[in-house]
């Protein structure tokens, strides 16, 4: 039932009624980034992920702080984190949000403190260089990157977010407390606008940081519209989740009887899961407004037919071949996906196999050349190295089927027959030669003359 259902909601969204440029196709297409997020969400990977970031977080919240705090011990300033602290978790209630505020503030003080000794605090430390990697290979994992920061790039970037970090948070909100500012407050108009932006200042904040999440942590480069979006509709999530789970909480007389103690732990864990499973989400936004073409095939694998492979290859190598003859913008994996319709990766994939073949170059910029002279790579090549991808399996040992031998033999033959040594460039020629057939004038068309009404 659940299949029918989501195969409908895909002909929907996907099929004839969003086609051309009437308002109903227009709001279609838009409709499809939303519904391409909860199909995943549905699906249960962006799930898991978020379950498994809600353990890692109980296990570096505490480290995170304290290297907060040595970090703000300078300025003076480590206590400016207690407020920050305390209204991530209100949606849990007042004095929920106190109570585990004050627990972490005093463990984290305590680790800050040296009293768990450096033994202690190294592994603290690791525990939260080890969340932080997760961080990232979740975004990866949404983004479809498959090569993680090497470890160089991870400490010395992650040192450098958790160092500046906590300086410009404290810095931002300490503004409002500066002289200048409250000179300006006092101007009635300015004073209604200061009160507005104090009233979302935290939205703003999550919403900040959600972008620049977003623009950094995944391996790649993400383009500031798809992550600014992404961003602001995570933070409306996550305002409009936390006033329901705040409402709930306080509702759950129950839940508090049963757990006793131990619902403000659940609790925790419940809003922690939330948060995570709406910055995820936000990611997925972000991906699918940067790269649309994944939107129909969302998280499953691409798996291309034989037929599929070998028109991909043709036409990946056609399109840059014609580009290095005729001149023009080289092609990327972007550009090419955009231009045949189909996913990057499914591009990335025939593009590094044809360029382990010898047929492509991908240069420092990820454009792509022929590897050689096009008039020396022939259509039969570029067949053979498409039909004959690696698929990570081991060979199926040689078993000797005559029929079937044979059978594959003639069909062999009759692709080199139907290439018959014709090269790429051949194959462009044919296409310009095509092109200056069609744009002649048809010939022995007879005319009527205006002056006498006679055909000539």
């Amino acid at each position: 039932m659940w299949l029918q259902f989501w195969s409908f909601l895909d002909r929907l969204f996907f099929g004839p009624a969003s086609v051309g440029q009437t308002p109903a196709a227009v709001l279609v297409r838009i409709l499809r980034y939303p519904y391409a997020v909860a199909r995943d969400l549905a699906h249960g990977d962006i799930n898991l992920r978020a379950m498994g970031l809600v353990y890692t977080t109980l296990l570096s919240v505490v480290p995170l702080i304290a290297f907060a705090f040595a970090v703000l011990k300078g300025f003076g300033a480590h206590r400016d984190l207690e407020p920050i602290v305390r209204e991530f978790f209100l949606p849990m209630g007042q004095q929920g949000a106190y109570e585990i505020t004050s627990r972490i503030m005093q463990f984290a003080d305590s680790v800050s403190s040296g009293v768990i000794g450096s033994v202690g605090f190294a592994l603290l430390v690791w525990t939260l260089l080890q969340t932080i990697e997760k961080v990232e290979d979740s975004f990866n994992f949404l983004w479809r990157v498959e090569q993680p920061r090497s470890w160089g790039r991870r400490i010395a970037e992650y040192l450098s977010l958790m160092i500046a970090g906590p300086i410009l948070l404290v810095g931002f909100l300490g503004l409002s407390h500066t002289p200048a500012m409250q000179a300006v407050t006092e101007i009635p108009v300015l004073q209604w606008i200061t009160e507005q932006l104090v009233r979302l200042a935290p939205y703003l904040v999550v919403t900040a940081i959600f972008m620049i999440m977003y623009m950094f942590v995944p391996n790649t480069r993400v383009h500031w519209k798809p992550a600014l979006i992404g961003a602001v509709t995570a933070g409306v999530l996550w305002a409009a989740v936390g006033k329901t789970f705040a409402t709930l909480v306080a509702l759950s007389y129950r839940v508090t009887i049963v757990y006793a103690g131990f619902a403000i732990i659940v609790g925790a864990l419940l809003w922690t899961y939330f948060g995570w499973l709406i910055l995820l989400a936000g990611t997925q936004l972000s991906f699918y407004i940067q790269n649309p073409t994944y939107l129909r095939i969302g998280l499953q694998p691409l798996r291309l037919s034989c037929a599929e492979t070998e028109q991909l290859a043709l036409k990946v190598m056609y399109l840059v071949a014609r580009t290095h003859m005729n001149g023009g913008p080289r092609w990327t994996v972007n550009r090419l996906s955009r231009e045949i319709g189909l996913p990057g990766i499914a591009i990335a994939q025939i593009g590094s196999t044809l360029e382990k073949a010898g047929l492509l170059i991908a240069t420092e910029d990820d454009e792509f050349v022929p590897g050689r002279d096009i008039s020396r790579i022939t259509l039969q090549e570029i067949l053979q190295v498409a039909r004959n991808q690696r698929s990570g399996h081991s060979p199926a040992r040689g078993m000797m089927l005559p029929t079937v031998d044979r059978l594959s033999e003639n069909l062999e033959k009759a692709i080199r027959d139907c290439c018959g040594g014709r090269t790429l460039r051949d194959l462009l020629e044919e296409t310009n030669t095509e092109l200056v057939v069609a744009s002649e004038p048809p010939k022995n068309v007879h005319r009527l003359q205006p002056e006498s009404g006679k055909i000539k």
